[in-house]
């Protein structure tokens, strides 16, 4: 869910830099772009299928603590985005909505299998 909401959002960004898009959008705010100017999207694009082959290598307790520690920093950064998007940008983004999620499920989900292990 959270890559399919990334490579959405990317595309609009994509749609944005052509000037193709018809509506204002939260890739259009300063905040889309958090890290060099990176499109917040396309880290989500990387990150993903990151989780995904990490967790190939969980038995590897340096895997699953690096692991752990990119979810922690894209929680983090999940929370500022939800704070930006309700208190400084004010819009509506349902993909935003599902890639915080994810990142919120990803993070909780990898705190308990490190824990466990």
């Amino acid at each position: 869910m959270g890559l399919w909401a990334s490579v959405r959002m990317h595309e609009k960004s994509e749609a944005d830099r052509r000037g193709e898009l018809r509506e204002a959008s939260v890739v259009q705010s300063p905040r889309a772009r958090l890290f060099g100017g990176v499109d917040n999207a396309l880290i989500g694009i990387v990150y993903y299928p990151a989780v995904v082959i990490a967790s190939l290598f969980f038995s590897a307790a340096p895997v699953r603590i690096a692991t752990l520690i990119a979810a922690a920093a894209a929680a983090t950064v999940s929370v500022y985005l939800l704070y930006s998007l309700l208190f400084i940008t004010k819009m509506k983004c349902t993909n935003c909505w599902i890639a915080h999620s994810m990142n919120m499920f990803l993070f909780v989900m990898l705190s308990d299998l490190t824990l466990m292990s």
